[in-house]
């Protein structure tokens, strides 16, 4: 399984960007498919998850700000990232998962500046 995340970059504060990543497989196939992200010096943690396509899941820490959302004919998971801040700074990374197993995509960076 390969996930190609891409769309990060540099945004001042309240910016916006959107992620976008792309599954070599299915994405119907995963239980469920999502972005994590890691802050230097933080442990990894969950942004937002979609399940099956239809139900989604959003970290508190982004709810009204960040929005998840699929293609599922082109295989593709998105997260639109509205109203930025410093805090989110980090390396985004896109997650599937299938059971037991766990894949990730390389991480991309998304960095907000003050």
């Amino acid at each position: 399984v390969q996930l190609q995340a891409s769309g990060g970059g540099l945004v001042q504060d309240g910016g916006s960007l959107r992620l976008s990543c792309a599954a070599n497989r299915r994405i119907l196939t995963f239980n469920v498919v999502g972005w994590y992200r890691q802050a230097p010096g933080k442990q990894r943690e969950l942004v937002a998850d979609i399940s099956r396509g239809r139900y989604s899941n959003h970290a508190d820490s982004v709810k009204g700000r960040f929005t998840i959302s699929s293609d599922n004919a082109k295989n593709l998971v998105y997260l639109q990232m509205n109203n930025l801040e410093p805090e989110d700074t980090a390396v985004y990374y896109c997650h599937a998962r299938q059971g037991y197993l766990n894949f990730w995509g390389q991480g991309t960076q998304v960095t907000v500046s003050s």
